[in-house]
């Protein structure tokens, strides 16, 4: 086989679908709309959702709770994971994310106690849980509040 005899399999290509081309091409004139109504018309149509004056699905299903706009989401981050910097070094949320520690920082950065740290650090976040506080500060090291 050469390169000038590869050809597609048979079915494999379809050719576009040409509406409203004249009345040879089996879909022209009212291009597969019928004869008049709703759908006819340019613009015609119902809205996504309507049930065509039934109560729609998402006025019959019940609402639950409340949602803040003003809330704060925190990315976090376990004191297990900051092991890997050197001791006496100066943790800030920069520094995290060009780690690749923290992918989105979100509102900002939350260190949670889930682990152990064994380096002596300076840690710089916008919130800490309090067994994060206690386990950095038995470590040596220190935690800022930014």
């Amino acid at each position: 086989m050469k390169l000038h005899e590869l050809t597609s399999a048979p079915g494999s290509r379809k050719e576009g679908y040409r509406r409203g081309r004249g009345i040879g091409s089996g879909n022209g004139k009212t291009a597969g709309r019928g004869h008049k109504g709703q759908n006819a018309r340019s613009g015609g149509g119902v809205r996504p959702g309507f049930e065509g004056g039934q109560n729609p699905l998402y006025r019959r299903l019940p609402k639950r709770g409340f949602n803040n706009v003003f809330r704060k989401e925190y990315a976090v981050v376990n004191i297990e994971e900051l092991n890997v910097f050197a001791a006496g070094s100066e943790v800030t949320p920069e520094l995290l994310i060009e780690k690749g520690i923290v992918k989105n920082p979100l509102s900002g950065i939350k260190i949670l106690g889930n682990g152990d740290v064994t380096v002596q650090l300076t840690v710089k976040a916008n919130k800490f849980s309090q067994s994060a506080v206690e386990k950095i500060q038995a470590a040596g090291g220190k935690t800022e509040v930014i």
